[in-house]
């Protein structure tokens, strides 16, 4: 079951689900916008990386802190992170994804790990790739996600490795 709006609004009142920086303007019909953060790691030049369950994506990016902007060219692929951080209870989980008005520019917020377990607190990370022909410029506090929340069956919490993620 998908939370709609007075849903969403109402778990946070009583403080289970929390968004800080937050404004009640993010909160859409069923969805809640993200925004931005100024944190990206880029791709070193590498000739491989294995996928293998001990890989570190730490290894083959750099992190970096923009300003003002970042560009993407076209093709380009980088992590980002949301300005927000997002806690959920243990019976609420997400999906995150981009928002219209970008991906008919061509951009990609994420490429395959879009879900969003329950009882995280954490910042996102976006897969950002530039899907067009034209370069992109990317602004730090721009909404370019949202999460869509829901209910689960049953109760459960993430403990894993990104559990508590606040940077890159």
């Amino acid at each position: 079951m998908i939370l709609t709006r007075d849903d969403i609004l109402k778990e946070m009142k009583k403080g289970r689900i929390k968004i800080e920086p937050f404004s009640k303007d993010q909160v859409g019909p069923a969805s809640i916008d993200l925004s931005l953060g100024n944190e990206f790691r880029v791709f070193k030049k590498w000739k491989t990386a294995p996928v293998s369950e001990d890989v570190d994506y730490k290894k083959f990016t750099k992190l970096i802190k923009v300003d003002k902007y970042r560009t993407l060219a076209p093709e380009d692929f980088i992590l980002g992170l949301t300005k927000e951080k997002l806690t959920l209870p243990d019976n609420i989980c997400g999906w995150l994804t981009g928002r219209t008005r970008f991906a008919r520019l061509g951009l990609s917020i994420h490429i395959t790990a879009s879900f969003i377990q329950p009882g995280v607190s954490n910042k996102q990370v976006l897969e950002i790739k530039n899907v067009s022909k034209l370069p992109l410029i990317l602004y730090p506090g721009t909404r370019v996600c949202q999460v869509i929340l829901m209910k689960t069956t049953g109760r459960s919490k993430y403990e894993g490795k990104f559990a508590k993620q606040e940077s890159l």
